[in-house]
């Protein structure tokens, strides 16, 4: 079964938008959002709908609430079946009722069932997310707002719907989106990217520790809103503290202050030459047939599949001597260039760069739980850390059983996940690498592919060496 992303109702057709206002506030490095989307009903008739939309793998929703007509519904948090109960009592009995669950395949998908919207009626929904910002291997700090979630793959013998969604040209966006950011850290703000355009960057204070951002005018919501935070002096420890509610209980979890300390080190080549000597690398590319997508709305002419092999094939240059290494591919089955993980040599090395140059985006669907499963029964080389790095644009419909896979086999290796094109779900990607303790990368346009450092490109000693900060809470 396949659902549209959006507001729906129950027999998918599209409910209209009519605007999109979102409100970020940066703090050190976790993110709150606040959204508000605005519908209106333009049928003749009343109409029962759905909104399915994506969130970041990790966020917590903290509030939601929609106002329709002169009422207004804030969300209670509520076991699930007792809240799906209860939201089908209200609406038997002619009761406003809205409902938000999470999906049980994807974490990243949101469904909320709003109700009944009356002919003519609007709909406002607010919902507010706080989520940690994962460290990108050149020090930034990424957000991304997606415009677009991709079609889940659903492989055989999985339960669950799948999601769809199209995205569109610009053109064709009947809607505009007001963004905004609020940008707050005990250290200097250096500069803030973004892959949509941005008015100049406006500080706060002398310090240039505050600061504010948002998009240029009329932009059309038709690719991913994505924001990339470079702070000066990124590996220094850093405090930030929050005080209590003071309308909550003492000795509450709301009432009292808390202390978040985010540690992202830096360790000196000293240490790591060691490292960097040695290892088994094992690459495993995407090949299903979504890899032959457009990266972007933007940049059409680029494929996901090519900029997948262009950083594949910078990777593999950067292989220490010494080393072994091997790279899987897979759609709806796999295949592999060697038997097991070979030695790295003049041969070797020219042999795999001949076969990814050849890679295509031809091999069917999105089946990543074979190879994986086939990647951890081959034997670890002794004095050779595994190291696995995953190539995706992470449509699959199974998230929950590939990642428990990674967590059952992260003792014997670490997991490093690069997510290709725009809408790739970040509850893969970032599961992946958590789960691994690896580190995260999405490439949503060509400027991505090489940041600064290290020559221009990136190495595999930057990646392995770059994991995302840790950040404490108490």
């Amino acid at each position: 079964m396949m659902n549209r992303c959006g507001l729906i109702t129950v027999q998918k057709e599209p409910v209209p938008l009519k605007s999109i206002e979102v409100e970020l506030e940066v703090r050190d490095h976790v993110a709150t959002v606040v959204s508000t989307l605005n519908y209106q009903n333009k049928e003749d008739k009343a109409v029962e709908a759905v909104f399915v939309f994506p969130l970041p793998g990790d966020a917590a929703v903290c509030h939601f609430s929609a106002v329709v007509g002169q009422k207004e519904i804030v969300a209670e948090v509520k076991e699930k079946q007792e809240a799906r109960e209860e939201y089908d009592d209200a609406l038997s009995s002619g009761q406003q009722a809205f409902l938000l669950e999470e999906s049980e395949q994807s974490p990243d998908i949101f469904s909320m069932k709003v109700g009944s919207l009356a002919p003519g009626e609007s709909a406002s929904i607010r919902l507010e997310y706080v989520t940690e910002l994962a460290v990108q291997a050149d020090d930034g700090l990424r957000f991304c707002l997606p415009a677009v979630l991709n079609p889940r793959y659903q492989p055989q013998g999985s339960e669950g719907a799948s999601v769809q969604v199209f995205s569109v040209p610009a053109s064709l966006v009947p809607y505009t989106l007001c963004f905004c950011g609020r940008l707050f850290s005990p250290r200097p703000i250096c500069k803030v990217e973004s892959s949509c355009s941005l008015d100049p960057l406006q500080y706060l204070n002398t310090d240039q520790t505050q600061a504010t951002v948002k998009l240029a005018a009329g932009h059309k919501f038709d690719r991913d809103v994505e924001v990339v935070i470079y702070y000066k002096d990124a590996h220094q420890p850093t405090a930030v503290v929050e005080a209590g509610q003071t309308s909550a209980k003492t000795g509450s979890l709301m009432g009292d202050p808390v202390v978040m300390v985010s540690l992202y080190p830096e360790f000196p080549p000293s240490v790591m030459s060691s490292v960097d000597s040695c290892g088994e690398f094992v690459f495993l590319m995407d090949r299903s047939g979504s890899m032959g997508a457009p990266l972007n709305n933007k940049e059409r002419h680029q494929t996901r599949i090519s900029s997948a092999r262009d950083t594949l094939l910078l990777l593999l240059k950067s292989l220490p001597m010494g080393c072994y290494f091997n790279i899987y591919s897979f759609g709806s089955s796999f295949q592999h260039i060697f038997p097991q993980s070979v030695e790295y040599s003049q041969k070797t090395i020219e042999e795999a760069l001949k076969k990814v140059e050849e890679m295509e985006a031809n091999l069917g669907g999105t089946e990543i739980l074979e190879p994986l499963k086939h990647i951890y029964s081959q034997r670890c080389i002794p004095n050779q850390p595994r190291q696995l790095f995953v190539f995706t644009d992470g449509e699959v419909g199974n998230t929950k059983e590939v990642l428990d896979l990674v967590k059952k086999n992260s003792g014997s290796h670490r997991c490093f996940s690069f997510g290709i094109g725009e809408g790739a779900s970040s509850a893969l990607i970032n599961g992946l690498a958590k789960e691994g303790g690896g580190h995260a990368q999405f490439i949503t346009g060509t400027d991505r592919m090489q940041p600064k450092g290290h020559g221009g490109c990136w190495s595999l000693s930057q990646l392995t060496r770059e994991k995302a900060g840790d950040t404490l809470d108490r």
